[in-house]
């Protein structure tokens, strides 16, 4: 039941943030690999972002790679989340004297991550190539023109095998150990306070929500560079082996953005990224805490 409502919680969430999603995947896209003020910025803030996607793909175009990013947000997620739970639960996050570990909450959720973000790596890939097909005049990144996720999941094992399904996934996973250790770390932490400090009444939803707003800045700051970066490893063209043209590797794709683009081009995209991880993470969070909390009350 942990796993199922972890992975219900965060598909929750994805109905409300996708379009932030892929308004951020295109600003991240944006002008890659190319200095500051030589390419024309199709896409100059979050909010002209939304509005130039609307005007020119049409308003459904910001629910653009909706399947997959939901049968990813389940897989990740409910593996993620309940695995977490599950150590949560059997009290290995507490020390001898029954504080809550740092350390050991930040070790769960990166292993809890890697495994979600490994198994679901194929479809976080065509979410990113769907979420990035735009209309020519408004293009950003290379242009995969998928039919959808089966139709291109199906492509791409044809051409490249089952490994061409995992390319970009290791790149992928500095990015969840950094989001995923920042965010239930933070979160447990905050909540372990609040509860101690008494700030709410006990079991009041207040608690899980100021918890995952605290734990939804930190992400932000932490995960964004790893972000940009998994957007492009899994973007990038391919030659017939399946091999990345742009970029070697993770350290490689560090290297060759903070070169040309400079430290913001680490951080393009933060803004969409704040509004849709912040919100994301927030609602997760309290979904996940809220499921639990019913769950357990009516089950024992």
């Amino acid at each position: 039941m942990d796993f199922l409502m972890s992975g219900l919680a965060a598909c929750g969430a994805c109905l409300f943030t996708n379009p932030l999603e892929v308004v951020k995947t295109r600003m991240q896209l944006q002008g890659e690999l190319r200095a500051p003020g030589t390419y024309q910025r199709h896409y100059r803030n979050v909010f002209h972002a939304f509005i130039t996607i609307g005007k020119v793909d049409g308003l459904a175009a910001l629910q653009k790679g909706l399947a997959p990013a939901l049968l990813y947000q389940f897989l990740m997620n409910g593996i993620r989340l309940g695995t977490y739970g599950l150590v949560e639960a059997g009290g290995y996050l507490h020390t001898t004297e029954g504080t809550l570990s740092p350390v050991r909450s930040a070790a769960a959720g990166a292993l809890a991550g890697v495994m979600g973000a490994y198994l679901g790596s194929p479809i976080y890939m065509v979410k990113t190539h769907l979420q990035a097909q735009a209309a020519t005049e408004i293009a950003v990144g290379h242009q995969y023109n998928h039919q959808g996720m089966f139709q291109a999941l199906s492509k791409i094992a044809q051409k490249h095998g089952l490994v061409g399904l995992w390319r970009g996934a290791l790149g992928g996973l500095p990015r969840v150990i950094v989001g995923s250790s920042t965010q239930l770390c933070t979160f447990s932490s905050t909540k372990d306070l609040m509860t101690q400090w008494e700030i709410f009444p006990p079991q009041s939803w207040k608690v899980a929500l100021a918890a995952a707003m605290v734990s939804g800045i930190a992400v932000v700051l932490a995960m964004t560079p790893f972000d940009v970066v998994s957007t492009r490893l899994y973007n990038q063209p391919t030659d017939a082996q399946g091999k990345g043209l742009m970029y070697r590797g993770l350290l490689d794709a560090l290297l060759q953005t903070a070169r040309t683009e400079g430290i913001f081009g680490m951080y393009k995209g933060i803004g969409a990224s704040y509004f849709r991880l912040g919100p994301h993470t927030i609602l997760s969070l309290f979904f996940w805490d809220q499921l639990r909390t019913v769950y357990y009350t009516y089950t024992k």
